[in-house]
């Protein structure tokens, strides 16, 4: 028992006691009741300790929650990732390629450079002449060489060359090479892909970032939801209680003769639409906290206990600004910085259709060889040669074509520094109206404030007439009602005001996660 906590083993240790005690059949049953009594504050005592042991999870670690498991994010990561492997890819091209290819082939025929075979003339050496001379038949009388019915001499000798000594076998040919290029000038295509590469992985990481902003806001506009039925729920209740409490006086007083039947009817119907509006808000909450726990990555039917559902919170104290630096501020917004990317993207694009006008210039280097081979003869096995050399393409007239995709390239640009030029219009717009709105919240917080204060007055001062028999139940009823109102204005004012802040910090790019 040196491992369990101390409540469990103090409960071990009295059941202990129990067993050990001697007792006789008379008090057996109640040996056994004591012995189920100790049993039952173990397992209280566990359930409790498990229980108490399920901290609130405040607004951090929500938006810790979503990061971690929200699927758009996790689709953003792997964009990134994607990336980071283009980029690897686009330097790979600074490098020489080396590359295998190879096959088999079947013919149906031998290859013979001859017909037939062949009769070819000798040359026999005359030292008067210093020369080679054919050797011919000749006249015997005149010593004339002497011409056949074709019209050609005929000779007096000849060197046989067979058909069969100059057939080939290639029924069967096997044949490869491995060939090396390297990219000496391609235009400077290679280096805006990669320039490009590395734009396109930073582009995916400020998205990614972008989206993580957009998740926690999401998140903390669900749990400020939560917060907000909560508090609203607590209010229902109490104005349930409010109704519930006026309708028994309101029946007292029926009973004594000094109220009407018409009278506990109205407060009737009224408790009735306060406890249908408090089925409603407790709805809304369980929803809500179904819609925070989708957010966080967690079970529909996930109990989540919320840091801020049961506190009294606080307005912010602090008042945003009017005017902010934009420069500022569109250095620290994710949107901004990727279409600055998207321009230098574009740039570089322009430069690739530029290259297409520009000319190529790679070494290449071969090895090839085939079985069978003519490099020794004709022989019937592997034997291969290195080859090198350099290859050069100059682009002369293509219509037009490679230049209007580079005029194509430089208008896409230009489309990106006038999106950028209203984006950050547009983001101007969008951080005054969101310091305005967080300026109002604060403000229409603090009116709600002295709002409660009056209503509290406003209910006490008319239960007190209504105790005096001087003020109706109708007058209390709309003082309970006025009640809920300023505190229900109050909550949806002080939620507001936390949307709001969250909001500014977006629009600012100052939220941190």
């Amino acid at each position: 028992m040196l491992g369990l906590p101390l409540h469990i083993h103090a409960a071990f240790t009295c059941i202990l006691n129990i067993i050990n005690k001697r007792f006789n059949p008379s008090n057996m049953r109640a040996t056994v009741f004591n012995i189920t009594i100790a049993m039952a504050s173990v397992l209280a005592s566990g359930l409790t300790g498990n229980a108490q042991g399920q901290a609130p999870l405040s607004l951090q670690d929500c938006r810790e929650m979503a990061l971690t498991n929200n699927k758009d994010i996790l689709i953003a990561k792997q964009r990134a990732v994607t990336a980071d492997y283009q980029r690897k890819e686009a330097f790979a091209a600074y490098l020489p390629a080396i590359d295998f290819a190879g096959g088999y082939m079947y013919n149906q025929k031998e290859l013979s450079i001859f017909d037939k075979d062949q009769l070819l003339p000798t040359k026999t050496f005359n030292p008067q002449t210093g020369q080679y001379d054919f050797n011919l038949v000749k006249d015997p009388a005149t010593g004339v060489p002497i011409k056949g019915p074709d019209g050609q001499y005929v000779p007096q000798t000849v060197a046989l060359i067979p058909k069969d000594a100059m057939t080939y076998d290639i029924h069967n040919v096997f044949f490869g090479a491995v060939t090396l290029t390297q990219p000496v000038y391609m235009g400077g295509k290679i280096v805006a892909m990669n320039k490009i590469t590395n734009f396109a992985h930073e582009l995916a990481e400020t998205l990614c970032s972008n989206e993580a902003e957009n998740v926690v806001y999401a998140v903390d506009a669900a749990y400020w939801q939560v917060v907000s039925l909560k508090a609203k729920y607590r209010l229902a209740k109490s104005y349930v209680n409010l109704l519930d409490s006026l309708d028994r006086n309101v029946g007292l007083m029926v009973q004594n003769g000094v109220a009407t039947t018409s009278d506990r009817l109205s407060v009737g119907v009224k408790l009735n639409s306060a406890q249908v509006d408090l089925v409603k808000v407790e709805n809304g909450l369980t929803l809500s906290r179904m819609a925070l726990a989708q957010l966080c990555g967690l079970p529909l039917d996930s109990q989540m206990v919320l840091a801020d559902e049961d506190t009294e919170n606080t307005a912010l104290e602090s008042t945003p600004a009017l005017h902010y630096d934009m420069e500022q501020v569109y250095d620290s917004r994710k949107d901004i910085r990727a279409l600055e990317i998207g321009i230098d993207i574009a740039g570089q694009k322009k430069r690739v259709a530029m290259s297409s006008m520009l000319p190529n210039v790679a070494l290449v280097g071969t090895y090839s060889f085939s079985n069978p081979n003519m490099f020794d003869g004709f022989s019937r096995r592997f034997a291969g040669a290195f080859s090198v050399g350099a290859m050069v393409k100059i682009p002369l007239w293509h219509w037009g074509g490679n230049y209007n995709k580079y005029k194509a390239a430089e208008s896409e640009q230009t489309i990106m520094r006038l999106q950028l030029e209203d984006a950050k219009e547009m983001v101007g717009l969008q951080v005054r109206q969101a310091s305005f709105k967080a300026q109002e919240a604060i403000k229409t917080y603090q009116m709600t404030e002295a709002n409660i204060a009056k209503a509290n007055e406003n209910l006490r001062t008319a239960q007190l007439a209504f105790a005096e028999g001087v003020a109706t139940a109708d007058n209390v009823m709309e003082a309970q009602t006025a009640w809920l109102k300023a505190n229900s204005e109050c909550i949806d004012a002080l939620i507001d005001v936390h949307l709001c802040d969250t909001y500014l910090s977006k629009v600012l790019g100052t939220l941190h996660y």
